[in-house]
């Protein structure tokens, strides 16, 4: 059985912290080139090219892309067949987590209660698990600025309603909300389970790259008819108007009960912030 010390893990989470807030990814910048060249309001060319520039000044100059470093979300893919040795996961995680902040000079925006509000450390961070076959751990890592974090919605919707009606509860959603999440956004969209799992999808769904679209073809079609009702809003860049509103929608799924449609929206801003390693 193949091992893994946790501090191998802390130092990787470590490093992806920083990374994940001094890089923004290649798929990013080039959705956002390509906007800027399809845009024909001048105000909103403006903005997408400060926000390339912010880009790559950010990664030069090894500096937050946005002052907002967000809280850390992190989805573990655990092979089974790996033996994780030398302490506690959890732990080695939040460590990690720690050390990058302080390491990468990022700010800490936890606060250790929600009710008396003290600032901490930005730990610990929100830590997912699934259990996969191999001997291999995937460590998929965002940083969530809170600006976007709080334009997210749930509904249970009746299973009747279906493709049509998740299709006019986000343009509902985007149209109340998007100017305020720091746009062009990325709008992450989870679509059945329960409750929670609605959430937790429409979380991890921020992890697939811009330009993938769902394999399932019926969803991949709500996902481009969504993409487009969204972008023709009108919203725009920084919401000054334009034809980009957001850069892509993805949609993670999962089975549902017979009496239950729930459909959940997580809107990720242009600071689209996800780095991923594999140990």
């Amino acid at each position: 059985m193949r091992q893994i010390d946790v501090s191998q893990i802390r130092d990787v989470v470590s490093e992806l912290c920083m990374r994940a807030n001094y890089e923004l990814g290649e798929d990013v910048l080039h959705s956002l080139e390509y906007a800027k060249a399809r845009e024909s309001e001048g105000r909103a060319q403006e903005i997408l090219q400060m926000l390339i520039d912010n880009a790559k000044l950010a990664k030069e100059e090894r500096l937050p892309i946005c002052q907002d470093t967000g809280i850390v979300v992190v989805f573990l893919e655990i092979g089974q067949a790996l033996h994780i040795v030398g302490g506690d996961l959890f732990r080695a995680v939040t460590l990690g987590v720690k050390n990058g902040y302080e390491k990468g000079y990022l700010r800490s925006s936890i606060v250790d209660d929600p009710i008396k509000r003290e600032n901490i450390d930005n730990v610990p961070p929100v830590i997912y698990t699934k259990i996969t076959p191999g001997d291999r751990l995937k460590i998929m890592l965002i940083s969530k600025g809170c600006g976007s974090e709080n334009m997210g919605s749930i509904k249970m919707l009746k299973p009747h309603e279906g493709g049509k009606g998740i299709i006019d509860f986000v343009i509902r959603w985007v149209r109340e909300v998007a100017s305020f999440a720091c746009p062009p956004i990325v709008v992450g969209i989870g679509i059945g389970g329960t409750f929670e799992k609605a959430a937790m999808l429409s979380k991890m769904s921020l992890c697939r790259k811009i330009g993938e679209f769902s394999p399932i073809s019926h969803i991949a079609n709500i996902e481009k008819i969504l993409f487009q009702q969204v972008n023709k809003l009108g919203i725009g860049p920084a919401g000054f108007g334009g034809r980009t509103t957001c850069l892509a929608v993805n949609i993670e799924t999962y089975p549902t009960h017979i009496a239950a449609l729930p459909v959940a929206v997580n809107i990720n801003c242009h600071a689209h912030r996800y780095k991923e390693a594999v140990i």
